[in-house]
């Protein structure tokens, strides 16, 4: 039997959240936006979710392997630009509490934005040459983590009502 905060036990429950990730990215509520190839999506509500549950290392893998798979999939010109940003917005969360939603995870979605569009801006500068784009790039960035954030919120309410996570450790 495997003990349930091993390395194992982490590194598989990572493996599926990138799966997830990866479906919620690519291809669950995914509408393509603005003219550079972005799309909204679900997917960082569920690397929210990972961070919530999962050691750092291992919820920035998720976020970062899940995320760029699904852009290597439906906007490889992304790629790179997302395997890091994902990785990034992690960090603002704790899976320290035996909730989901404890109060640092309750503030961590908007400061996940601002990783989030910092970022794509960023990488759309680097890529496009545009440093014109800040507006489009940042309302856009706004949209998709809005979505994610009222997802995550649902889900990790609806998850601690079950008592999910001190479930998955016990």
């Amino acid at each position: 039997m495997i003990k349930r905060r091993s390395n194992i036990h982490n590194l598989a429950l990572s493996g599926v959240f990138a799966a997830l990730i990866t479906i919620f990215t690519a291809y669950i509520g995914h509408i393509p936006v603005g003219i550079n190839g972005g799309y909204i999506h679900f997917g960082d509500g569920l690397i929210y979710l990972a961070a919530a549950m999962l050691p750092m290392p291992y919820a920035m893998l998720s976020g970062a392997i899940g995320g760029g798979i699904a852009d290597l999939l439906t906007a490889p010109t992304w790629t790179l630009a997302t395997v890091v940003i994902k990785a990034l917005i992690v960090i603002p969360f704790s899976s320290g509490s035996v909730k989901i939603l404890s109060k640092r995870n309750l503030v961590a979605p908007v400061l996940s934005y601002f990783i989030s569009a910092t970022g794509y801006y960023i990488a759309e500068a680097l890529l496009f040459g545009t440093k014109a784009a800040i507006l489009t790039s940042f309302s856009g960035s706004f949209v998709q983590s809005f979505g994610s954030m009222i997802f995550f919120l649902m889900l990790g309410t609806t998850l601690d009502k079950i008592g999910f996570k001190a479930r998955m450790e016990a």
